[in-house]
């Protein structure tokens, strides 16, 4: 997740307008790479998702990019699991 594809992920985790209480669990099982592009689309994200009553999860969170959450505090804002079925289910 880079420059060069934020748009296409802030596409498919924005909240549609009008929507009460969205749910988002992004898969991200092939991310192996994430900078600061992707990271204030995961914080719009979230913020959007809560404001509407709702919530974001990330699932399959590669290490690399797990460390890069991490570095800068999105593991404690948006919940990450270790699989589909986890998110989900939490």
């Amino acid at each position: 997740m880079d420059h060069a594809n934020r748009d296409s992920l802030h596409e498919a985790l924005l909240t549609p307008e009008g929507e009460a209480e969205p749910r988002t669990v992004a898969d991200f099982r092939g991310v192996t790479f994430m900078d600061s592009s992707g990271i204030n689309v995961l914080i719009t994200a979230h913020r959007a998702a809560q404001d509407a009553g709702g919530w974001l999860r990330l699932a399959g969170v590669q290490e690399p990019v797990q460390r890069v959450l991490a570095l800068v505090g999105i593991d404690t804002l948006i919940p990450c699991h270790s699989t589909l079925e986890e998110a989900l289910t939490s």
